[in-house]
């Protein structure tokens, strides 16, 4: 008789247990994991196609405009909207079904935006897939993944025509730049001898900044290769630098070479190493960051999308400086005047010296990331670990970015004065950045 009393509320148990269901996809889509993933594996994409340092920041920066811009739907007490504050952006649809969830959208418009931005657009799509099904199979509802991508492809539309003022497309069939004779100009440097990089940059519209040229460092030495004039001395500085440099010198200028695109000759062949790009290193550092400081999925996308425009602004302010002045890289005069077999530590990128885009980026970065974090944010930087070469530890992004600087003169590619005032020209930049874009309504 209690066999028969007690089976079926023990079979009606077991189904109500079938029937449970399962949620596990919420949590997953609330990890700031999520993000996480879907920034790296772009930085990956952005390394596998030789994207330049500017260009690079332009691929970081709009994605992650699309996904603060729907994050900030979700909290909207905590997170200001970037409409008047970034330039000729507008305000993004509003999401009107109930069922979206909005941080699966942000997701979504993030990688479609990427998908939109570089050339290995299969290996974003195959990372898409792969992160629904793994979602789904935590329970993730068909329903809730179909209208939250709908909003998130609404949204990216949005942030691509918006990306289309920024005269990227035009500069792409503007003239490349003509080599002058004069010696003080900057020339194509070994072992390549490659077109200057991006010599239209400054024609990119800015985001925050009023213009490529609001923050102009002080003009560069005058040119005089006269022993015991100020140019000469810091030539020759570079040049005895790399002659007897030691081997803490050149773990820090490797760590920070950030080439994104380094050949190799042997003979008559030749093959070429892909790094991650100066301003990848500092999305990298980033993820570190909100890792460290246990970041939530917002404020994650907060300080991905607030260094992403500083990065983005302090490569257009670099450029406007490096193709108006034309410095002419170290290496060029060092072959030319004082030692023809002479070859820096790094390899001389494409593009005229003054000022350091290291130097101003890696400061704009570290304003902003101090804004966020605080001064004293102690970190092990493991961004280069994957390219092989050691972590190194920081006591704080603006001591990290002073090592970034100074490693430029340790790679023979820089000039001091290339160095010390890229790097002010940095901190005007990232000044200017954190005291006019408020992303965080809470300080």
């Amino acid at each position: 008789m209690i066999n028969k009393i007690f089976s079926p509320i023990i079979i009606f148990s077991f189904l109500l247990m079938g029937c449970k269901e399962n949620t596990a996809y919420k949590e997953q889509l609330k990890d700031p994991v999520l993000f996480q993933s879907a920034m790296k594996k772009l930085s990956d994409v952005i390394v596998y196609d030789i994207f330049s340092p500017p260009v690079a920041s332009r691929v970081y920066m709009y994605p992650s405009v699309a996904s603060y811009a729907i994050m900030q739907k979700a909290y909207p007490n905590k997170y200001n909207e970037l409409e008047g504050q970034l330039k000729d952006f507008s305000a993004i649809p509003e999401p009107t079904d109930e069922n979206i969830n909005l941080h699966l959208a942000s997701f979504h418009a993030f990688t479609v935006v990427g998908k939109a931005l570089i050339f290995s657009e299969q290996k974003i799509t195959d990372f898409q897939i792969e992160t629904y099904q793994n979602l789904q199979k935590a329970g993730l509802p068909d329903k809730v993944l179909e209208v939250s991508k709908e909003y998130g492809n609404k949204v990216a539309k949005h942030i691509l025509n918006w990306s289309k003022g920024d005269l990227y497309d035009q500069t792409r069939t503007y003239s490349k730049y003509t080599i002058q004779e004069e010696d003080r100009f900057w020339k194509p440097t070994p072992p390549d001898y490659m077109d200057g990089i991006e010599p239209h940059w400054d024609k990119i519209r800015t985001l925050v900044l009023k213009s490529a040229d609001q923050f102009p460092p002080i003009p560069p030495l005058e040119f005089d290769l006269t022993k015991g004039s100020e140019f000469q001395k810091q030539l020759m500085e570079v040049y005895e630098k790399g002659q007897g440099i030691d081997a803490e010198s050149k773990e820090i200028a490797s760590f920070w070479d950030c080439n994104p695109y380094v050949s190799h000759h042997r003979g008559h062949a030749m093959f070429a190493t892909k790094k991650i790009t100066p301003g990848g290193h500092w999305i990298g550092i980033t993820a570190i960051a909100t890792r460290e400081a246990n970041s939530t999925f917002d404020e994650t996308i907060n300080a991905y999308t607030n260094v992403s425009i500083a990065l983005f602004d302090a490569f257009i302010s670099c450029w406007n400086e490096k193709w108006r002045s034309l410095v002419v890289r170290p290496e060029t005069l060092i072959n030319q005047y004082i030692d023809e077999q002479w070859v820096p530590l790094l390899q001389t990128p494409p593009f005229p010296e003054y000022t350091s885009g290291h130097s101003v980026i890696s400061r704009a970065a570290a304003v902003c990331l101090t804004n966020i974090f605080g001064d004293n944010f102690n970190f092990l930087d493991t961004t280069e670990l994957e390219f092989g070469l050691p972590n190194r530890e920081f006591k704080s992004f603006i001591h990290a970015s002073e090592e970034a600087a100074i490693s430029r003169l340790y790679g023979g590619i820089h000039y001091m004065m290339a160095i010390d005032e890229g790097v002010k020209q940095g901190e005007k930049v990232g000044d200017y950045i954190i005291n006019n874009l408020h992303t965080s309504k809470i300080k």
